[in-house]
């Protein structure tokens, strides 16, 4: 951790952007040193943003506080920090985490996933973090959507890009596997069985769709050949849920079977 003196020595706006970082460090740390917080509190409150009435109220609260409380309210700060620097919580947050796990705390089935075009490096990266909590052995990739490689990707799933194997396949050859192997196929699609009746098998595969279009029609077809489709029932005006929000009721669901 960057000591108080060099923190010291940067310019202003990387001197805050710096303490904003260490604010979120700090506040996942089981014993942290009260002088160094103190101090760290000190330059913030110099600076530009100590100008802040929500970040006087904040430092003053910490001032008095410990343990798990005094954690929650550096966070509360670091987000405040962030809104005054118009830095985004996902271009932020986990820069400085260790992102090394330990994969043999893994629970892993046979069970597969098929991630069709998701075109966003975000949602790729929460489906790996998902796929790491629900046992998921390895996840296919068709060419097209995000890279696993992206920087947002790795970030965002925080170490599971490692712990979880994947392979990135043409549609093609996807299909040819698919059609040779004896695993239980289905995709989560609307039009299906709903979550709550829908069979899960033990080992299998699932197919998941693009942001926009979903899966894709020679995939679908396959899937409806197969084990058919898996549906999550809405009550809402959009009539959709984001691919993340869905794979992850889908899951659960399928892990606790």
């Amino acid at each position: 951790m960057i000591t108080i003196r060099k923190l010291k020595s940067l310019k202003e706006d990387t001197r805050l952007r710096k303490a904003t970082l260490l604010l979120k460090e700090l506040s996942r740390l089981g014993e942290i040193d009260s002088s160094y917080v103190k101090d760290l509190l000190q330059i913030i409150k110099e600076s530009r943003a100590g100008g802040d009435k929500r970040v006087v109220g904040l430092i003053d609260r910490i001032g008095g506080q410990e343990g798990r409380a005094r954690a929650f309210s550096l966070e509360d700060l670091h987000y405040r920090l962030l809104d005054l620097l118009g830095g985004q919580t996902a271009d932020w947050d986990f820069v400085d985490e260790e992102t090394s796990l330990d994969i043999g705390q893994r629970v892993v089935c046979e069970r597969y996933l098929v991630v069709d075009r998701i075109r966003s490096p975000f949602n790729l990266g929460s489906i790996f973090r998902l796929a790491d909590s629900f046992g998921i052995k390895k996840i296919y990739i068709v060419e097209g959507g995000a890279e696993p490689t992206h920087q947002r990707t790795i970030k965002v799933g925080r170490g599971t890009v490692e712990t979880v194997e994947y392979e990135v396949v043409s549609e093609d050859s996807l299909l040819a596997g698919l059609k040779n192997s004896e695993l239980p196929l289905f995709a989560l699609e609307s039009g299906g069985v709903d979550i709550t009746e829908f069979g899960f098998p033990l080992a299998g595969i699932c197919v998941i769709g693009s942001e926009e279009l979903g899966v894709s029609p020679a995939l679908l077809d396959l899937c409806d050949k197969r084990s058919g489709r898996v549906s999550i029932a809405l009550g809402g005006t959009k009539g959709s849920l984001n691919v993340t929000s869905a794979s992850a009721i889908m899951l659960h669901g399928w892990f606790v079977r």
